[in-house]
């Protein structure tokens, strides 16, 4: 394929996956259509097709730039510290994920959903991304805490990612949702992201 071709490509599928990004913010899953997306791209909706099959595809696209993202503020976490403790240890990567709220948004989704109605090549280079994230958080424990051991690393990493998952149903919580803990009469105790990944955090590692 030309080289124009594959750079058009590449812009074309930016461009579908940020409109997919800004519908996102203010729309749900379910309302968000290919219509909808491709009335806000430069190009006809038929187009889409060309890159894209799904709707889920496009979302799976999404998800794969958040774990990009959130993999540069790791890999700067790794890279600017010469030591960190424990604690700072938390602070960092509840920080980093402090920023990554539409990750977390994503996470709270069905993914089985996306991932069925995605090719294999696309499912492939998500979990690629998802893959690294697992590698940047290891690497962190590894170069800061070179007294915790490769099984007890696992552990971490097999408890704090399924965690992630319920993160943003957390904290996103909506007056609807508040009003409705009220009326129930549950005395829930709401936090930020960053606070609810701090302790959680600390916890697993002993903090």
């Amino acid at each position: 394929m030309p080289k124009g071709s594959l750079e058009r490509t590449a812009a074309r599928k930016e461009e579908i996956i940020h409109a997919c990004e800004k519908l996102y913010q203010t729309m749900s899953f379910r309302e968000i259509t290919l219509k909808e997306i491709g009335n806000v791209t430069s190009f006809s909706r038929p187009t889409i097709y060309n890159y894209f099959q799904t709707k889920e595809e496009i979302f799976l696209a999404l998800f794969e730039l958040e774990y990009k993202r959130w993999n540069e503020d790791l890999a700067k976490i790794i890279e600017e510290n010469r030591k960190l403790t424990k604690r700072q240890i938390a602070e960092e990567i509840a920080h980093s994920l402090e920023k990554r709220e539409q990750l977390l948004k994503l996470l709270a989704m069905n993914t089985y959903d996306m991932e069925a109605n995605s090719r294999q090549e696309l499912l492939t280079d998500f979990k690629t991304a998802y893959g690294k994230s697992i590698a940047n958080i290891d690497r962190i424990l590894e170069k800061f805490c070179p007294q915790v051991s490769s099984e007890e690393r696992k552990e971490f990493i097999y408890e704090f990612f399924p965690f992630m998952f319920g993160i943003y149903p957390y904290t996103a919580v909506t007056e609807k949702q508040k009003t409705a803990m009220e009326d129930a009469g549950i005395a829930f105790a709401y936090q930020t992201i960053y606070e609810l990944t701090f302790r959680c955090i600390v916890r697993l590692l002993g903090a």
